[in-house]
């Protein structure tokens, strides 16, 4: 009996050490729930709430703000320096056009710039440029000169090898493997007294029959001093231009090409006098420094909060399968992940190398001008696109988003299906109307004629434009661009919009009826009442700080 009654007690005292345990586990998890919800709440708050709710100053939001005004000045301030480049890039072109192509109109034929059809004309041609460059000091207007490393004036002649004459059109005889002879002419050669002598040279006898080209290529330096007028130092150019006289075809035209590659380069031992042009770059190169430090503090700011997301994921992940012995969807891990700091985190990163760049560039370091206006444009398009973040915040704006996000992956899908199709007319159309049509000469155009006409622009032209030389090709054509616009304008456009239509009228549904609730929603609903720690700061309070908190709806969605 006694035996029996120690072992009762001892039961006793075990089942009730368990039940201690078990309560104090589950006040432990309580616990770990209501702090878990606590910063749910927290992180999925706007910034005003947030500031409500702790008094914590919206760093990333002031930051924000401020970013979008300093990197569009930037912007503005390099477009127009970079405008002045660009305008002085084609305005001397256009002027080595005239300066070296003779007969030139003014006006490019097609992606050529002129053609020669005579013998004498082609003699000319090559003879025009050679005068022009050696008299080109007394004859141009801008502040050209030649190289000073030695090089002149290249002249190379690419032609088949000689198997002999032709004895007649229908007959050729000829070696069809290549051969390339050059002749440098100096600018201290052209102006000495032997010049008349090389021209003479039997190099300059062409034989037309097996002539494939001509390639003349000569470089020459430019200082740009109209950015002089805009404050800015000058830049000094150096213009290889290369112009072709193209007898490929043997078709009795030869078409003569121009191409001018253009490089900045360093001006050296420049001399300026005067001191505004050296104060105002040291000003921009500041205003360049100050908007680093603010890419910078807002590229940690969101990295820190991307991290922290990650860590409160994985918290909310633990707890879901600790408590109720299950995994937490996919979609709702994504709810952590928030895209609108990965933007910004991108956008930063390109504005940070931009206006290092951009820096280098005003201190005539470099001259890398695209790479530079690609980073600094596509951050700009990623800043501007960050402010509609800001802006889902409110459930009158949202809208927009909420659209983007619900009907882009369908939008996706639906444009693969449609892309093959429209593959399957570009390749048809360019090797079909392609000899008939300039819009269908290779796939390029042909792709962007076919995309023109989806959007309703030159419809007419394009029909009117085909040559009416084979009547089935004729045919054809009208069969195969009706086919393309009835089934891409009134169908696959259609069916476009109304993927779009579909998901803006589920949001707005959703939006009166209430979203989906998954597990995250489910888990956030009994929250209401969590109390938060207030720290006290200095920082005034703005409008938006001081509305109710039941102006606006909460909304998961990053």
């Amino acid at each position: 009996m006694l035996v029996t009654a120690v072992q009762s007690v001892m039961e006793s005292n075990e089942c009730k050490a368990l039940h201690y345990t078990n309560m104090m586990a589950q006040s432990d998890l309580d616990l770990k729930e209501t702090a878990l919800k606590e910063d749910l709440k927290f992180y999925f708050m706007n910034p005003c709430d947030k500031y409500r709710a702790r008094h914590q100053i919206p760093w990333k939001l002031a930051l924000q703000i401020l970013k979008i005004v300093m990197v569009t000045s930037q912007l503005v301030f390099f477009g127009l320096s970079n405008q002045l480049v660009v305008s002085f890039k084609e305005e001397n072109t256009v002027a080595f056009k005239h300066l070296f192509l003779k007969g030139y109109s003014g006006v490019d034929e097609d992606d050529y710039s002129c053609s020669i059809y005579t013998q004498q004309d082609a003699y000319d041609s090559i003879f025009y440029v050679i005068d022009q460059y050696r008299q080109l000091k007394n004859i141009s207007l801008g502040t050209l000169g030649y190289e000073h490393d030695g090089s002149g004036l290249k002249i190379c002649k690419q032609q088949y090898r000689k198997g002999g004459m032709l004895p007649s059109n229908d007959k050729p005889n000829i070696d069809v493997s290549t051969e390339t002879d050059c002749i440098t002419l100096k600018p201290q050669e052209l102006a000495g007294k032997n010049t008349e002598v090389k021209l003479n040279s039997s190099f300059f006898n062409l034989e037309f029959y097996r002539l494939i080209q001509v390639k003349i290529s000569f470089k020459l330096k430019g200082v740009a001093l109209q950015t002089i007028h805009a404050r800015e130092l000058p830049d000094c150019y150096a213009f290889q231009n290369t112009i072709t006289f193209n007898n490929r075809a043997h078709s009795g035209k030869i078409k003569v090409y121009f191409n001018s590659d253009t490089d900045i380069q360093e001006c050296k031992d420049w001399h300026i006098l005067g001191s505004v042009l050296q104060k105002n770059s040291l000003y921009i190169l500041v205003f360049d420094g100050f908007v680093i430090l603010n890419c910078l503090a807002s590229l940690i700011l969101c990295s820190r909060s991307v991290v922290l997301a990650l860590r409160l994921r994985q918290r909310f992940v633990n707890f879901f399968l600790e408590k109720y012995n299950r995994c937490v969807s996919y979609t709702d891990r994504m709810e952590f992940i928030n895209g609108w700091y990965v933007l910004v985190i991108i956008s930063d990163v390109m504005t940070i190398i931009g206006s290092i760049l951009k820096m280098e560039i005003k201190a005539k370091n470099l001259t890398s001008y695209d790479v530079c206006s690609i980073l600094l444009g596509t951050s700009t398009l990623f800043v501007w696109v960050g402010v509609i973040r800001y802006l889902g915040y409110f459930q009158t704006y949202n809208v927009l988003i909420l659209t983007m996000q619900a009907s882009l992956p369908k939008v996706l899908r639906f444009c693969c299906c449609a892309g093959m199709i429209y593959l399957g007319y570009t390749f048809c159309g360019w090797i079909v109307l392609g000899p008939y049509h300039e819009k269908f000469e290779d796939l390029n155009t042909v792709a962007e004629c076919l995309f023109s006409l989806v959007n309703g622009d030159d419809m007419f032209a394009t029909f009117a434009q085909i040559q009416q030389k084979s009547m089935l090709v004729w045919i054809f054509s009208r069969l195969y661009l009706y086919s393309f616009i009835i089934l891409f304008i009134y169908m696959i456009l259609s069916l476009f919009i109304a993927l779009i239509t579909d998901a803006y009228d589920t949001i707005k549904k959703y939006q009166q009826s209430g979203f989906l609730a998954t597990d995250l929603h489910e888990f956030l609903k009994d929250c209401g009442n969590v109390s938060y720690r207030k720290e006290q700061t200095s920082m005034p309070s703005i409008c938006c700080c001081r509305r109710r908190q039941s102006d606006d709806n909460l909304i998961l969605i990053n």
